[in-house]
């Protein structure tokens, strides 16, 4: 039942090509669900952060989203939006956006009032304030559930192909469970593990570039 690592490396050398046709179906999927998510967090952290009412209205509402399993989502998403690539981008919208909004909107939230009362005594405008206070503190919060994000997006991707599509690595676990051919099965979960330490590394790698300031202060540490 249990195949030796040997086996499951000849799984996945020898369907190197087929599992990187699945692979890119499911990394599109990924990519696109998770630029979605990613600016509809953006853009509803932002608003929240904005309009109290808006925030207590819909804070409520975003928690309770994460209280529903999204095994148990991606069935009703497959019925209703049917098994191309619409509900697999769905599903990983709704997994993306709770780590954004929530990251986004408690670093906006943690900032020193008194910052953005002098930028106010100022003269600046709102525009202002969120452009050089509010963001700037946000920026580590946002990319830290921006890796969760990522790694999310690859897992809800995969989980909704398990439930039907055309291709996928969801779709090629699903093919070789019904085989019991359980080489190839671990041979995937190497692969989705790879791919998912990938996407962290590069958002870690973004991260470094957009908030350079923080190299800064671990030199002078």
């Amino acid at each position: 039942m249990l195949p030796s690592p040997i086996s499951v490396v000849g799984a996945l050398v020898g369907d190197y090509e087929l599992l990187l046709h699945h692979a890119m179906t499911t990394l599109v999927e990924a990519g696109i669900g998770l630029c979605a998510g990613v600016s509809l967090g953006f853009v509803a952290a932002i608003a929240m952060d904005h309009f109290e009412v808006l925030y207590r209205a819909l804070n409520p509402l975003i928690v309770l989203t994460q209280t529903v399993p999204t095994v148990a989502i991606a069935p009703l998403l497959v019925l209703w939006f049917g098994y191309g690539m619409l509900p697999k981008i769905v599903l990983i919208v709704i997994s993306t956006f709770f780590p954004i909004t929530v990251g986004l909107l408690g670093g906006m939230r943690s900032v020193d009032s008194d910052e953005i009362d002098l930028m106010r005594s100022m003269g600046a405008s709102e525009f202002e304030i969120l452009r050089h206070v509010k963001l700037p503190a946000a920026l580590p919060q946002f990319f830290s559930g921006l890796k969760i994000s990522a790694a999310y997006a690859l897992v809800g991707a995969v989980i909704a192909e398990w439930l039907g599509g055309f291709s996928g690595l969801g779709v090629y676990m699903t093919r070789v469970r019904k085989a019991y051919a359980f080489d190839r099965m671990f041979a995937v979960i190497i692969l989705i593990s790879a791919l998912s330490l990938v996407l962290m590394r590069g958002v870690e790698i973004l991260r470094r570039l957009a908030i350079p300031w923080e190299r800064v202060r671990r030199c002078e540490r």
